[in-house]
């Protein structure tokens, strides 16, 4: 079975259940992307939402779909910065409770917090302040952190340190390992296209966005842009929420239907649709196998509120792929 490390930004998510979107508009803050806060920013929203229904829950988009791959038996790794914080700590034991092995770096920086507003309709608007995770660097990174490991999980979200996602694309590749890329959110490949197409073109062997990213980066529709994209990567999966998703690699072209689920909260629905994915893939699935298991996961983190389902939840999952 093949060994995944992770790299992102290690965040608490503040998730919070909102009654309209006003909110939304008063911050400046588009709907359904993730816009990142300073921490005076950050504290205004938090102010302004205390009233309403709120939880705590680590997270940040590469780290939860690492925690997913571990709660699935996976060996995996995550690399990250965190605060000298009590918040810092919760991080780190919630990853090693699972499985993970974590390299994080301590910063004097507070542990960064992404505010996930959740909106009537599910959708979810994150205005992250990424503290601590703005603090890792390339300088941090050594090649023998991505000893032992077949697979580099990157989260398009750190594409703002260019030099950072280019040095560990180079360690990994330098390791043997294949490069798996996710675009993070339409407006982080908006203001960062030349440097994803820089990423992409060079180092991506299996790129993941959704169908807003995808336009993003192309110009086009899901279907159209799989093929442009099967010109880059080896595998392209094109998520298109509850339609399913489009998945190429070379001639092969399928589309894998989403599950029929009551959506609650999309907070890390593309996260855990990579630790199905991967799953499926460290374990020589095939194309159409390694869909299933990413529509599994991300029905089931959209029932419930937040990107982290429990122990017991990964059981039945765990079940559920043995099948596959």
């Amino acid at each position: 079975m093949k060994r995944i490390l992770g790299i992102g930004n290690a965040l608490v998510d503040v998730l919070t259940l909102i009654d309209d979107d006003r909110i939304l508009e008063k911050f400046s803050l588009p709907k359904g992307s993730m816009t990142l806060v300073d921490s005076a920013k950050s504290e205004l929203v938090k102010q302004e939402t205390r009233n309403f229904k709120s939880s705590f829950l680590s997270g940040g988009s590469a780290a939860n779909t690492i925690h997913g791959l571990a709660r699935l038996g996976v060996e995996t790794g995550f690399i990250g910065a965190v605060g000298k914080d009590a918040t810092g700590d919760i991080f780190e034991r919630e990853m090693q409770e699972a499985g993970v092995r974590t390299m994080l770096f301590r910063r004097d920086s507070p542990t960064g917090t992404a505010v996930a507003l959740i909106s009537r309709d599910s959708e979810r608007t994150f205005a992250t302040h990424l503290g601590a995770a703005v603090d890792l660097n390339a300088n941090d990174l050594l090649p023998e952190m991505f000893e032992g490991y077949d697979i580099l999980y990157i989260e398009g979200y750190l594409i703002y340190d260019l030099d950072l996602v280019e040095t560990a694309c180079s360690m990994a590749r330098e390791a043997g390992m294949k490069v798996a890329l996710d675009l993070a959110s339409y407006n982080v490949v908006e203001a960062n296209l030349q440097g994803f197409k820089k990423i992409t073109e060079q180092y991506a062997d299996i790129l993941f966005a959704n169908a807003d990213e995808a336009k993003a980066y192309t110009g086009l529709e899901p279907d159209e842009a799989l093929d442009l994209f099967s010109e880059m990567a080896e595998i392209v999966v094109i998520k298109t929420g509850a339609e399913g998703s489009w998945i190429r690699r070379g001639e092969e072209k399928l589309k894998v239907e989403a599950l029929p689920v009551v959506c609650i909260d999309t907070t890390g629905a593309g996260d855990l649709y990579a630790s199905g994915f991967l799953y499926g893939y460290a374990h020589g699935f095939d194309l159409e196998k390694c869909g299933i298991a990413g529509s599994l996961l991300a029905g089931k983190i959209i029932e419930i509120v937040g990107a982290r389902l429990d122990r017991e939840a990964f059981t039945k999952i765990r079940r559920q792929l043995s099948e596959l």
